[in-house]
């Protein structure tokens, strides 16, 4: 799955730290869904897209 988050995250001037604090998750989970190598719980999902404000599709995209 892509994603947009290191996109939406450097607008905001968030560290991954700052992110990972906002949606209480590790910085290592946050770099890790940034990265493609973790794709996150529907839960979690959610609460980025309400962070954000945006739908859960403006963020994360499927491969292909």
């Amino acid at each position: 799955m892509n994603n947009r988050l290191k996109v939406l995250r450097a607008m905001r001037n968030w560290s991954q730290a700052d992110l990972a604090a906002r949606l209480d998750v590790s910085r290592q989970s946050v770099n890790a869904i940034e990265t493609g190598k973790y794709d996150p719980s529907l839960p979690l999902a959610f609460r980025i897209a309400d962070l954000f404000e945006l739908p859960i599709e403006e963020i994360f995209q499927r491969d292909g």
